[in-house]
């Protein structure tokens, strides 16, 4: 059984401020939960689960000291912030990334410029670790990367991706100039008639304005994504997360 105070305090971690001012977040469903608490990158608080889910995790919560609390399904759907609850929820403190400029200049790296849904910012990462990029940077006015639905939507990804709010001007321009930045323009070159680095920063940006002015002066190789047929009126865009896939895929594609 869980108390209300218990069911109220994981209520609030629905707001931004309650997660900031306690360091937490909360994670949903069997394999989210499950990845989170294989990586080994962070400790869980709270346990709420089935029966079931318990008996089935002896062995990963053998040596975790937090809180385990054994629910029925009804007060699992009191707790939880998802329409289908999903077995299990906890409460674990948020992650701590840290990134030097030597590292970021070795690998890709994805640079999101004011990403608001949710839904989108989850999917991104999910698709940076998908095509094994392991580092992505936010901008400070990015959707927070410990919303429940950007959590959700990572689909356990959120355990292998660091992901870190800069004020974007002052990251960049703590980067060496010989770093590239793509960033994806309509003015920029057919994606696919240019080569690619296997290192370098890819920017994406805000879902209806685009990459923002002082961002894209920042960017040296502006990439486009045509359409096909190129001279048939088609979409004004692509959804940022589709493009970012489209972005990716093209340069993990063998040269």
């Amino acid at each position: 059984m869980i108390s209300k105070n218990k069911i109220k305090y994981i209520h609030s971690l629905n707001l931004k401020k309650n997660r900031d001012t306690q360091d937490v977040f909360v994670a949903e469903g069997s394999k989210i939960v499950g990845d989170i608490m294989v990586c080994g990158q962070t400790d869980a608080r709270i346990i709420v689960a089935q029966k079931e889910w318990i008996e089935s995790h002896q062995e990963k919560l053998r040596n975790i000291k937090c809180e385990i609390i054994e629910v029925t399904y009804d007060e699992l759907a009191k707790v939880s912030l998802l329409c289908h609850p999903q077995q299990v929820i906890a409460v674990f403190n948020k992650f701590k990334g840290q990134h030097s400029i030597k590292h970021l200049e070795e690998k890709l790296t994805l640079v999101l410029d004011g990403v608001q849904d949710p839904g989108n910012l989850g999917t991104i990462v999910r698709i940076a670790d998908w095509f094994g990029i392991e580092d992505v940077i936010c901008s400070t006015d990015t959707v927070d990367v410990y919303n429940p639905k950007v959590v959700q939507a990572t689909m356990g990804s959120i355990a292998r991706v660091n992901v870190e709010y800069r004020v974007l001007d002052d990251f960049f321009s703590s980067l060496p100039s010989s770093i590239p930045i793509y960033g994806t323009l309509l003015e920029g070159e057919n994606m696919y008639e240019v080569p690619h680095s296997n290192n370098g920063i890819i920017v994406m940006g805000n879902e209806g304005k685009g990459i923002s002015l002082p961002i894209r002066k920042r960017i040296n190789k502006a990439l486009r994504i045509p359409n096909y047929p190129e001279t048939r009126e088609t979409a004004d865009s692509l959804n940022v997360a589709v493009a970012t896939a489209i972005i990716c895929s093209e340069f993990r594609r063998p040269k």
